[in-house]
């Protein structure tokens, strides 16, 4: 049996975790939560990818790879979460599912984050849980 390989994408500005706003983002940065995951990936026997990008097209490009390579995606959007339907639109496009994930309870902030347009194409949404958002979702897709 193969090993399950999960990629992991970041959008915009999650590479300023630990710096930008911690009392709501946390003090954890970005090189803190891979370790995170790939600590538990290795525990699982699973391969990961990490990629992190503030361009949308670039994390477009990132999802239609993954098909026949990956067996799962777990995504944070970031703002493109709110209003990217390219980004929907390409997480319809494959057949690979992917799990959206949120470090801050997305219901609980401002009006205009708490509709996401591309949750509706994930196969869930993880949010409010901080880093162990990611944990929980690669037990999930590990389950799968």
């Amino acid at each position: 049996m193969k090993n399950k390989k999960i990629l992991i994408i970041n959008g915009p500005n999650l590479n300023m975790l630990g710096i930008r706003e911690p009392e709501i983002y946390g003090k954890e940065t970005l090189e803190d939560i891979y370790t995170k995951i790939k600590s538990k990936a290795d525990s699982l026997g699973v391969e990961t990818e990490f990629f992190q990008s503030n361009i949308e097209g670039e994390i477009i490009n990132a999802i239609h790879q993954s098909m026949n390579k990956f067996d799962g995606i777990i995504m944070n959007p970031g703002a493109f979460t709110h209003y990217s339907y390219a980004i929907r639109d390409a997480i319809s496009s494959i057949n690979v599912p992917v799990i959206e994930i949120h470090l801050s309870n997305i219901h609980k902030r401002e009006e205009f984050r708490h509709r996401s347009v591309t949750a509706p194409a994930c196969v869930g949404q993880i949010c409010g849980l901080g880093s162990n958002g990611y944990i929980y979702a690669l037990e999930e897709l590990c389950n799968e």
